[in-house]
């Protein structure tokens, strides 16, 4: 009798470290790549130091930023010593190789097939057959139940401080059918809450001339609207995120006042003061921006409105940040971030006029959050009393079911949080419907009156 040999042993898989920096839309590239990694066999090591390789994923929007991948580099290198880099910074690749000449490869954004080829390079796949299993919606890098989805890469604008365009190039829509079948797949694995990300969302279609394309046995058109429309019929929470106030972007608040979509709407408007926002260059025409809030609000009254703000811009004198400070008081937005301007090496708007001191910037940045402070702590309130619809993001075992969630106004990571208690433990993922009891300047507490 001959007693077969058993089988060798397969070789432990390839184990790849990575870090994701910048914006959502950087996080979905990460996931793109890591998605590709995984239907090869490779699998995602939590350190550095026993991974095959170091893939860093970078942000090169402001110089803080590039200092801060610039640090995430020296660290891999560090901890592993081989290091591939990617992502927006490696646009410009000769600012990471005069600091660290021996990282293996340095990609652009969006440069998947280079990326997954300096893997290859530096530590070529195992597969196995029996253990290589990829989800049909791919490898995400958020929790389960939300989802970012990319409905287009680079940008048309041409903002004087922005250099994403040329580290991302324009403006390149996917088609709607696309967009849609991923966003099916999502929701088929779990996922509750959409975010609608790109950097310009309301501009999507523009360049492929909002081109039809087939889903569900009929054709979608590539354009804000019916995307958004389209979405809204898939069950889940649907958010727009930078979202340019063209006018046609009116036509989506019907949209959300009957519920097809979040009352959500996340604005970059960046300034007020018609001044600064000439020097920035800034798209969609602004005269009429209050009126059209205010439009939006008496259609969708529950409407959520979170912007961004650059105080400090050159040029930028005393009576230009009081104007912004009288148009917060009349926007009465929701949600608001501000940033000190930056000069980013490259961007239009370093030599538009002279600089704002570093103690001015500071100073405004300063009377700009307390006065926002204010505003938002006044809206936040006007939820206490009312039923909410939460979403939960963080359960615990404590008896008392408590849990940490968010509205259908608040958005993951930059927005406020509700601290919900129940009768039963909730499950991270659900839907509750929360009585709202109290509230800070950023943050609800309620009781869970409905599963």
């Amino acid at each position: 009798m001959i007693i077969p040999k058993p089988a060798p042993a397969p070789e432990p898989a390839r184990k790849i470290s990575f870090v994701s920096l910048g914006c959502p839309k950087a996080l979905v590239d990460s996931e793109r790549i890591v998605t590709r990694l995984r239907a090869e066999g490779y699998e995602l090591a939590r350190r550095h130091d026993g991974a095959d390789v170091v893939i860093v994923n970078t942000c090169g929007f402001l110089d803080s930023a590039q200092a801060e991948s610039l640090q995430a580099i020296a660290a891999a290198l560090r901890d592993n010593g081989k290091v591939i880099v990617t992502g927006c910074m490696g646009a410009e690749p000769e600012k990471i190789t005069a600091q660290f000449p021996n990282v293996l490869a340095v990609t652009g954004p969006q440069r998947y097939e280079d990326v997954l080829n300096a893997v290859h390079r530096a530590a070529p796949p195992r597969h196995d057959p029996f253990i290589d299993l990829l989800p049909p919606e791919g490898i995400k890098l958020t929790p389960r139940h939300y989802a970012y989805l990319k409905i287009s890469e680079g940008c048309n604008n041409r903002c004087s401080f922005c250099i994403i365009p040329r580290l991302r190039g324009d403006l390149v829509s996917r088609p709607a059918a696309d967009v849609l079948r991923e966003a099916e797949r999502l929701v088929a694995a779990g996922v509750k809450e959409l975010l609608v990300i790109s950097q310009d969302t309301s501009a999507y279609g523009l360049d492929i001339k909002y081109a039809a394309s087939r889903w569900k046995e009929r054709e979608v058109s590539a354009r804000f609207l019916d995307l958004a429309a389209a979405l809204g019929e898939l069950g889940v929470w649907v958010r727009l995120h930078y979202v340019y106030p063209y006018p046609h972007v009116d036509a989506v608040i019907p949209l959300m006042a009957e519920g097809k979509v979040l009352p959500y709407l996340d604005v970059p408007f960046q300034h007020a003061a018609p001044a600064v926002l000439r020097r920035m260059r800034r798209p969609a025409a602004q005269e009429k921006t209050l009126e059209r809030i205010r439009a939006w609000r008496s259609i969708c009254p529950d409407l959520t409105l979170r912007s961004t703000f650059i105080v400090g811009f050159p040029g930028e004198t005393e009576g230009d940040f009081s104007f912004l400070l009288d148009w917060l008081d009349e926007a009465a937005l929701d949600r608001v971030g501000c940033f000190r301007y930056e000069p980013v090496q490259g961007a239009a708007a370093n030599d538009l006029a002279e600089a704002v001191p570093e103690e001015v910037k500071e100073e405004r940045w300063r009377r700009f959050m307390q006065r926002q402070q204010a505003i938002s702590a006044r809206r936040i309130k006007r939820h206490v009393g009312t039923r909410q619809q939460v979403i939960i993001d963080e359960a615990g075992p404590r008896p008392d079911g408590w849990a940490k969630g968010r509205t259908g106004g608040d958005a993951p990571e930059i927005d406020g949080t509700v601290h919900v208690t129940s009768r039963r433990p909730l499950r991270v993922g659900e839907l509750a419907t929360v009585k709202i009891d109290r509230a800070d300047a950023y943050d609800l507490y309620g009781t869970v009156v409905g599963y």
